[in-house]
This record gives structure tokens, sequence and C-alpha cells, in this order.
């Protein structure tokens, strides 16, 4: 902070803060990243110059998604298949994201399931099982790996996508919303267990629009928000960078809601 308080060309203060969120040299990895929130974020770190790996269950959409990300940015981005509520895929993702890359800075763990269901009594251990995995099991293992492996090197930062809906209620979301609550408690958690090289954080987007949301989204006024609308993927990725960057360097264990004040009471 010394360094902004000394400088007193503007120009040299706006090259300062550019600097500290500049991930040149870094690889991130991002799970749901072929689409979505997740490609937005992708598609921020590597315009912040990260190196990025672009991690979901169809290996093709993962291709795709790092070619254009590669062509709009001159980054080398890579693509993994990992289907991240099966264990062995999530210990697979970190060796080969290491092996090809050379090192792992970043992990942002944004791969999620939300699906429906007719009433909470008929929810079938199936479905509450794969929207555990996928939604905590899996960011559990991820997390736990990519932290030893910081700590063992050059540090390293954890953002962990959740949800609004972890910090309230919601009968048609019940499920989800626990796995994301825990969520939200294991962000602190390894916070507290791989610091001080290691920081871990939460951003709890609110509704977005996205694929996942296309049957319910609307484009128009939302009086129940205070910003009037749906959010789009865009406005999450510059809190993930800042995040991954050195420019938050003091902060860990944070739940950030990126939600237009959908939880403003809570």
């Amino acid at each position: 902070m010394v360094l902004f308080f000394e400088n007193r060309c503007h120009n040299r203060v706006v090259a300062s803060f550019a600097q500290l969120h500049d991930l040149t040299g870094k690889v991130a990895v991002v799970t749901g990243g072929s689409r979505g929130i997740g490609r937005a974020i992708a598609q921020g770190l590597a315009e912040a110059g990260a190196d990025v790996v672009v991690a979901s269950r169809k290996l093709e959409a993962c291709q795709a998604a790092a070619g254009e990300i590669q062509a709009s940015t001159g980054t080398s981005p890579a693509a993994i298949a990992c289907h991240v509520g099966r264990w062995e895929d999530c210990g697979r993702l970190i060796e080969q994201a290491i092996a090809r890359m050379g090192r792992l800075d970043v992990l942002v763990n944004n791969a999620g399931m939300s699906p429906l269901y007719s009433s909470i009594h008929e929810i079938t251990e199936e479905l509450f099982d794969k929207t555990i995995g996928v939604n905590l099991k899996g960011p559990f293992r991820l997390g736990a790996l990519a932290a030893a492996y910081m700590a063992g090197h050059d540090g390293g930062s954890i953002i962990n996508i959740g949800t609004s809906g972890s910090t309230m209620s919601s009968v048609g979301e019940l499920p989800y919303g626990c796995a994301k609550a825990g969520l939200n408690l294991m962000t602190v958690g390894l916070a507290n267990a791989y610091g001080p090289k290691v920081r871990v954080n939460a951003v709890l987007p609110g509704p977005f629009l996205t694929e996942i949301s296309k049957g319910w989204a609307t484009e128009g006024d939302l009086p129940y928000l205070p910003l009037r609308r749906m959010g789009h993927p865009r406005e999450v990725a510059p809190i993930v960078v800042h995040l991954a960057s050195p420019a938050s360097s003091f902060t860990t264990g944070a739940i950030i809601r990126v939600d237009g004040g959908v939880t403003r009471h809570v």
C-alpha cells in the first residue's frame, strides 16, 4: 500500500494497481470452465495473463473453450476432462494440470449442479449423492490436493464458487443449498489449514443469465433486486481475478456475495 501513497503521478498509481492484478506466468485450473460463469472466469484469468486449464466433463467442450481463449488472449490454455464428483478424477486433474503446465497457482472450484425434483420427500438417494458429490465432495478433494501442492511450492489462491442460496433456505434447491453451505465452511477451514502460503476464498453469485437459468431467467426489470436485473457471467470474473492475484494478498477465508443485492437482508 505504501507504493500507492508515495506515487504522486496518477498514471503510475494506475500502473501499480494493474501490476498487482497481473497473472502472467501463473497457471489456473477452472472447473466447469467450458461454459457460463466458469467460461467467463477462465477468459478473465487468461486476459490477466494466466495460462488456464479448462476442465469439465466433456473434453470437446473444454478444447473448444481453450481454443477460443488462446485465440483471443495469446496465452497457452489446456483442456482436461474431469468429472469432479468422482474422487479419482479430481486427483487425476491436479496431477495432469501440474504435469502439463509445470505448476499450479490458482484453483477455481466452479463446477456445480442443481438437479430439479418434484418435492423434497421424493428426492432420491442418487440425486442427493450426485448433488453433494459435484458441489462439495469434488471441491473438497480438489481444494485439498491443490492446497497441499501450493503450500509445498510457491503458494497460491483457491476460489470456491458457491451461491447466494447457501445463505438462505430454498425449497426448490435444498440439497444444492446444503452442499454450497458446506462449501462456505470448507473455504474457511482450508484457509486455516493451509495459510499463510495458500489463500482460500469463496464467491457467491446470485441470479445470473446462463444456460442453466434459461428456463426461469428474465432480462426484464426485477423489483426484488436492488440492481433490478440479473447478472451476466462476465460480472463475476473480475472479483475472481482479484482474489487470484497479489492485489488480494490480505484476503483469505472471505465469503463474498456477488448477487445484485438479493441477500441484502441476510
